[in-house]
């Protein structure tokens, strides 16, 4: 296995927990604030590294040139793949903006520190491969919220039941699975069980409850901090992409789409901006697991496009909602604001972070969603229909909250409630990325493909397939004809 040329990885999970042993120590929750701000900063800097480090080497998977855990556990346990490359930027870019564009009205209210432990489970997560470990660290990253939630004295039954059953289910599943032989009716079982514990952690219909419940009672930081990686997703390609049957995984697609119409329905009636967000996100997550079970390689290119793209744009639409809600309270969309005046770059780029979300020309998310449709027409034109109007209500849904929430009326303030520097600096970094994304897609989606390209390798080797089905190389050909057409 090729070596980086430095230990980016272990650095980047480390830094992160060195902060959060730091920042407990810290009383007074503005210089927590700043010192959390630093060690974010160095977490996004080794994350980057590890990204420009992976692809400078042109080699499928490598690890730290010094991996302190290989010396105790006997193998790499952090590696880094073509389809983990970019999360963990992405992971760490998540966390850095939503610290800085944290105000002195939510310092009180977010912990610093357990958003850093937080942090640093995350990106174990993402640079772990091992079933097994990527099982345990998943159980892991629900305990922080956990937390919070108990801290704040608030309801914890209905996130504890759901993450418990998550946890245990696929527990269960990999045992089942791993322990007996391929094709087995244990096997078969263990299979089963996987899925639907990875459908729980997605928050797929009818087990969404919980994120409902958790946007209602955390603190807007930590549970968008909780969601937006989607690492249900990355559940579902190391756990369940390998191993599940083929009508199984068109069932796991077939149930994502109808979840992801129904929470863009339940986005464009929702009458509380939390709520809203909420459905908004869990139909956009559903429509990343209906590219990633499309079984062929432009679906599944698709599907990780619009992975990174929802991770960014939604993370960014969620940032600005939260930055509205510390200056005027808990948002209804029940009638006007007229908060325009007010707060214009905050306006502009909750539309333009929006907008992006939904696929919009020019953004990052275009070429992601066209891919996902074109995969999903593949599997059957209805399905590509469905897709298509789910991306529709999202798109009248969050026109609808812009003009709830910033026209319509005139708001009368007494105190400025206009952007401060650290979210106009947070706006202005996720601007350019989404619009440089949107304007030059080819290196996102030539990365995406190739780690499409790796996934249907890894699907076939558990599966003992050799070469491409007729669908699949149809769709391939397709996949290289919008290579060529767009550009090296």
């Amino acid at each position: 296995m090729t070596e980086l040329r430095f230990d980016w990885l272990e650095l980047a999970i480390l830094a992160p927990l060195l902060g959060a042993i730091w920042t407990a120590r810290i009383r007074d929750p503005d210089r927590a604030r700043r010192h959390c701000l630093v060690f974010a900063g160095i977490t996004l800097a080794c994350a980057v590294a590890a990204w420009l480090d992976f692809h400078a080497l042109h080699a499928p998977l490598a690890h730290d040139r010094w991996d302190a855990l290989a010396m105790v556990f006997g193998g790499e346990v952090f590696v880094i793949d073509e389809l983990s490359a970019p999360l963990l930027p992405l992971a760490a870019l998540l966390y850095f903006m939503t610290i800085l564009a944290t105000l002195r009205t939510k310092v009180r209210r977010f912990s610093f520190s357990w958003a850093l432990v937080s942090e640093a489970i995350l990106l174990a997560t993402l640079g772990c491969r091992a079933p097994w470990g990527v099982i345990a660290l998943l159980a892991i990253g629900t305990i922080p919220p956990w937390i919070e939630l108990r801290s704040r004295r608030k309801p914890t039954r209905v996130f504890a039941l759901h993450m418990a059953l998550f946890a245990g289910l696929t527990t269960a599943g990999w045992a089942l699975f791993a322990g007996n032989a391929p094709g087995s009716t244990a096997a078969l079982c263990g299979a089963g069980l996987l899925m639907a514990g990875v459908l729980i952690r997605c928050g797929v219909a009818p087990a969404h409850c919980w994120m409902t419940d958790l946007f209602e009672h955390a603190s807007f930081g930590t549970a968008l901090l909780f969601v937006t990686p989607i690492v249900g997703a990355y559940a579902t390609v190391r756990l369940v992409l390998p191993i599940a049957p083929d009508w199984a995984l068109r069932s796991i697609g077939l149930i994502s789409l109808a979840t992801a119409v129904y929470a863009a329905g339940m986005a464009l009636v929702q009458r509380e901006a939390r709520r809203f967000f909420c459905y908004l996100f869990l139909s956009h997550s559903a429509l990343v697991l209906v590219g990633l079970e499309c079984l062929n390689p432009i679906g599944l290119t698709g599907g990780l496009c619009v992975w990174l793209s929802v991770g960014l744009s939604l993370a960014g639409f969620g940032l600005t909602l939260r930055a509205i809600e510390s200056r005027t309270g808990r948002l209804s969309l029940a009638g006007y604001h007229g908060l325009y005046d007010h707060m214009p770059i905050l306006g502009a780029f909750f539309l333009l972070t929006g907008l992006a979300s939904i696929g919009f020309p020019g953004t990052i998310g275009f070429v992601g969603t066209e891919l996902v449709v074109e995969g999903a027409v593949q599997v059957h034109p209805h399905v590509g229909i469905a897709v298509v109007i789910a991306a529709a209500l999202n798109g009248i849904a969050v026109l609808h909250a812009f003009f709830r929430l910033f026209t319509g009326g005139r708001h009368v303030s007494s105190i400025p409630l206009r952007a401060r520097l650290p979210e106009r600096v947070a706006a202005l970094a996720l601007t350019a990325l989404i619009l440089a994304g949107g304007l030059f897609p080819q290196p996102g989606v030539s990365s995406r493909r190739r780690a499409a390209g790796e996934i249907m390798a890894a699907r076939r080797e558990w599966r003992g397939e050799r070469g491409m089905s007729r669908r699949e190389t149809a769709s391939a050909t397709i996949l290289e004809q919008f290579h060529t057409d767009h550009g090296p």
